[in-house]
């Protein structure tokens, strides 16, 4: 059974982590993707893997309003207009306001709230412009936004990081009663730990994070995640679930 046979998918972050685990997944369901990342030769490494007639690469800046109208336009060409978006790429940084370093808040708050918001407004606007189309009932669409429990729970040990999924948070749900009406839902995951290569690129001490897994463990795998947008994008038009926070069993703060 392919529950998402006729969808057609976007997702950036596509090579690594919870965007990998994803379009693994998205696809075993039945979606054709359009797949996004900086890295291109392993995004065109992740595209064959999944196979020509289901995934197609375009890779570049996902904050790039050219490289987000390439994704959208390559998805028209190739399978049809978007109607499953993840929002997925972003970056984490280790430390507070305080103590970060402040040389990255930049390509952060690019990424994380710059870039989600550009595509977040370019998705919308590509679905609306077929809304006429056809019944909203009939075919379900869907902005699926990867944030974080730590734009929920902001904690010190990244609250610079946090700031910007608060600030996802708070667009997700403004953009939800927008374009609920309008047949189009909104969806928000925020996992807590879910061991990927983030937090090597986040900074984070591996001890540190070793102390974390020991403590709380087994965390989250990427494909916990996917299993979450998979289910999410599989429901009838008629549901939507704006929200979904995935934890760890064992893990109580944050």
């Amino acid at each position: 059974m392919q529950p998402l046979n006729g969808r057609v998918g976007l997702i950036t972050g596509a090579t690594a982590g919870i965007g990998l685990a994803a379009a693994r997944r998205l696809a075993r369901d039945g979606a054709r993707l359009i797949l996004n990342a900086r890295r291109r030769e392993r995004l065109d490494e992740v595209a064959r893997e999944i196979g020509a007639d289901r995934a197609f690469s375009v890779a570049g800046d996902c904050a790039s309003p050219e490289v987000i109208e390439a994704m959208l336009r390559s998805a028209r060409d190739r399978f049809g207009p978007c109607d499953l978006v993840v929002v997925n790429a972003g970056r984490g940084l280790k430390g507070s306001v305080t103590d970060s370093d402040p040389a990255q808040w930049e390509e952060m708050v690019r990424t994380n709230v710059l870039g989600a918001a550009r595509l977040i407004r370019a998705s919308a606007e590509s679905m609306l412009a077929g809304a006429g189309q056809e019944n909203w009932q009939a075919r379900p669409r869907d902005i699926i936004v990867i944030g974080s429990i730590v734009g929920r729970h902001v904690s010190p040990f990244s609250s610079m990081y946090g700031g910007t999924k608060f600030a996802v948070a708070g667009m997700v749900e403004g953009v939800r009663r927008e374009l609920g009406p309008k047949g189009i839902r909104l969806t928000l995951v925020e996992p807590a730990f879910v061991e990927s290569e983030f937090q090597g690129v986040a900074g984070y001490d591996p001890a540190w994070f070793k102390s974390v897994v020991e403590r709380i463990g087994p965390v989250l795998a990427p494909e916990d995640i996917a299993d979450a947008i998979a289910w999410v994008a599989s429901l009838p038009a008629r549901v939507n679930v704006s929200n979904i926070t995935v934890r760890p069993t064992r893990q109580e703060y944050p």
